[in-house]
């Protein structure tokens, strides 16, 4: 005897309902937080992350900034909204690469900062021991 029309069909709901749900079960539980995915990186990408952190900070208070002056006038986006064209490659991208650039050179002098305070604690610590030992040999000199 064949099944009704509305049993089949309420078997294909279950079975479906059954896979979405087991998916997003699945995604929920497997998928690392942003947290976890940052303790995975190596040192060296994790010391880049922290850096380009201001970066990506800065540019998402800019968009927010063209977005809240863009939302005050009651003219269409494409009149009002100061954000360039992403096909056209003109001022806009001049601008990125020079505040890149520029954020760059920032963390090259702190950089540079560290090492030369690194480098006055290596000689000031190498004074001391050159110091050390000529006045163990003098002290053998004398006696």
């Amino acid at each position: 005897m064949e099944r009704p029309l509305w049993l089949r069909w309420l078997r294909v709901y279950a079975f479906g309902g059954a896979i979405i749900a087991t998916g997003a079960v699945l995604f929920k539980y497997t998928t690392p937080t942003d947290e976890e995915l940052i303790k995975a990186l190596s040192p060296e990408l994790r010391l880049q992350f922290e850096r380009e952190r201001q970066l990506r900070q800065a540019e998402q208070q800019e968009l927010m900034k063209i977005v809240r002056e863009t939302a005050k006038s009651d003219d269409p986006i494409w009149k009002t909204g100061s954000i360039d064209s992403p096909w056209e490659r003109n001022s806009s991208q001049q601008s990125r690469e020079q505040f890149q650039r520029l954020k760059a050179e920032e963390i090259q002098r702190e950089e540079l900062q560290r090492i030369r305070g690194e480098l006055q604690q290596i000689r000031q610590e190498s004074v001391v021991k050159t110091h050390e030992s000529v006045q163990k040999q003098n002290w053998w000199k004398f006696w």
